[in-house]
């Protein structure tokens, strides 16, 4: 699954050194925060840094764009050969979705090209290879289970039995070396999805409250390497029938069709592919008005971009929105120490603006949405990419991507494959997992500018000067009933090896501030797997049920204290702000 939210409106940081406009004018013991709201012509706005002698000022919003409206997953179809999709009923694994909606759920990836749909239920020799005692007592126990949920009504959860679910670790992780070993060698094989896998794929998303989007084979391919959507047609007239909510997209990184299929798709033809597919949508009843994104390119190199750039010029109108993909190195790194580089963190910004660039010279105002971003590339790192250090790496791409105008992030993945994902094997939230829930019950879809005093030194010509000290601010989110309408949150990233003290300026000064503070739990400090809030470790009460996720009160006028590698929200209460209020 892939994770992410929507812009709704912006109050754009000004274009100044540094992802955040740093202030010139060091602060003794700290920085001196503050991020310009827009207001009535009859107020001022006291809560910026300022340089010497000057007054508190207004910035102006920026174009209102659209932003988070909810954390964004993907499941991959590895799932359905290493046998995970069987579980999706699973209740926990449910809760920890639904905590998270709405969002959307994106089912696609790199084997989305080899996914071929049959209208077939609950046969075994479509499941993939394993050992021998699951073709009798393993897959006997998935197709009763299947039976007992067809007799529910409504949202179909199971509760699989210890044992069954030890048998599934079992047989993933011997799948798991298959899959690795079509990834390394770049030779995929297909992928059965059959109508039951489809209904238990749906039925999931229902759920959880998540809004589906499903991956259509680009691959298959005619003589003339025109697309060949039988398949495709199939699925969507099963799908129509059973009046299942999706939207779609077609294939996954064209850009890198040639290395991983030895066969490439141009950016004309990939164009007149989603005009055929678009085409296709509208005749088939339930889906005329069905959403459609594209083209999935890959990091913005000159390959993708060259593709992007045909895309946008031949199918631009297309789509409703246009799609890339993030991840921010390689999937063999082993060094904890790279994830910590500011250098490596705004490699995104970079990015952002590489792809608005091609989109808005062929469609102005056309939504973009990062559509698949994960720490590392090739699954991600194991040890590394489901901790509490990529963290960092997340949490500045939601602020970022936000702040630079991005309508959706795609977070890969919630479940299951890699090491890029939010919940473990054992249907455990992981760090990024509490993160994002609290980014989702906190920050709500406007974006503030923000204004440090004492950020940045003035840098040496051709110079850049990274900050280990990141900070974002939004409007709080208004489906948080704990706080009224106009409060701010604020999100910060402190990638010292020290503390540091950040102090509110203006009438941010008499505020009462709520406090949520994030480390590692354990002595694995940046290795670890479990994170704390507030000094208190976070783990699930059962399968139905949250830990209470409570802040701590910050007396007005208190300096914000961030400990060494930390990330921390802090809530402005009743700042009755007036671009929050609106």
């Amino acid at each position: 699954m892939l994770l992410g939210y929507r812009r709704y409106g912006v109050v754009h940081p000004q274009h100044e050194a540094g992802p955040l406009g740093g202030g010139q004018h060091p602060i003794p013991d700290g920085y001196l925060l503050a991020f310009s709201v827009l207001r009535s012509d009859a107020e001022q706005c006291p809560c910026r840094g300022r340089k010497s002698g000057e007054q508190g000022q207004q910035e102006e919003e920026r174009h209102p764009g659209r932003m988070q409206d909810g954390e964004r997953g993907s499941l991959d179809p590895a799932i359905i050969k290493d046998g995970w999709l069987d579980f999706l009923s699973s209740k926990r694994l449910v809760t920890l979705a639904r905590g998270l909606s709405p969002a959307y759920l994106r089912f696609g990836g790199k084997r989305t090209d080899f996914l071929q749909f049959h209208n077939l239920k609950n046969l075994a020799k479509f499941r993939g290879p394993g050992p021998d005692y699951y073709l009798k007592n393993y897959e006997d126990d998935i197709v009763r289970s299947d039976i007992a949920l067809d007799q529910q009504k409504g949202c179909k959860l199971a509760h699989h039995p210890d044992m069954m679910l030890e048998l599934q670790r079992e047989k993933a992780s011997t799948m798991r070396l298959v899959l690795l070993k079509e990834q390394v060698s770049n030779v995929y094989s297909n992928i059965t999805i059959t109508a039951r896998s489809l209904d238990k794929l749906y039925n999931f998303a229902e759920c959880a409250g998540l809004q589906l989007i499903l991956g259509l084979n680009a691959l298959h391919r005619n003589p003339d390497n025109s697309w060949n959507s039988s398949s495709s047609l199939s699925l969507l007239k099963y799908s129509a029938g059973k009046k299942y909510n999706i939207s779609w997209e077609l294939g996954n990184e064209p850009n890198a069709y040639r290395g991983m299929a030895g066969r490439s798709v141009n950016s004309s033809q990939l164009g007149t592919d989603y005009s055929v597919l678009r085409t296709l949508l509208q005749s088939v009843r339930y889906y005329q008005r069905a959403q459609l994104y594209g083209p999935n390119a890959g990091r913005p190199r000159k390959n993708a971009i060259v593709l992007l750039d045909t895309f946008m010029k031949n199918a631009g109108s297309v789509v409703d929105a246009v799609t890339w993909q993030h991840y921010y190195m390689d999937g063999r790194v082993r060094k904890v120490e790279d994830f910590l580089k500011t250098r490596l963190l705004d490699t995104l910004s970079e990015q952002i603006n590489k792809v608005f660039k091609v989109v808005h010279s062929h469609a102005p105002g056309k939504k973009v949405w990062l559509g698949g971003v994960g720490p590392a590339w090739a699954a991600g790192t194991n040890n590394l990419s489901d901790t509490y250090a990529a963290g960092f790496l997340w949490l500045n791409t939601l602020g970022m991507a936000a702040a630079q105008g991005v309508d959706v992030v795609l977070r890969h993945s919630l479940f299951d494959y890699g090491y890029t994902h939010l919940v473990d094997q054992h249907f455990n939230p992981l760090p990024d997992y509490w993160l994002s829930l609290v980014f989702k019950r906190l920050v709500g879809p406007r974006v503030l500018a923000v204004r440090v005093a004492g950020l940045q030194r003035k840098p040496r010509p051709g110079r850049v000067i990274r900050d280990k000290l990141r900070i974002y601010a939004h409007c709080t989110s208004s489906s948080n009933h704990n706080y009224v309408k106009g409060s701010i949150t604020i999100y910060i990233i402190n990638l010292h090896r020290s503390r540091k003290k950040i102090k509110l300026a203006g009438t941010l000064r008499n505020k009462t501030v709520h406090q949520y503070l994030f480390q590692p739990y354990g002595a694995d400090g940046l290795h670890a797997k479990y994170i704390q809030l507030n000094g208190q470790k976070l783990v699930m009460l059962d399968d139905g049920a949250f830990p209470e996720l409570s802040p701590v009160a910050l007396r007005a006028g208190r300096t914000v204290v961030m400990p060494p590698m930390s990330i921390g929200f802090y809530v402005i209460k009743n700042i009755n702000a007036y671009a929050c209020r609106r």
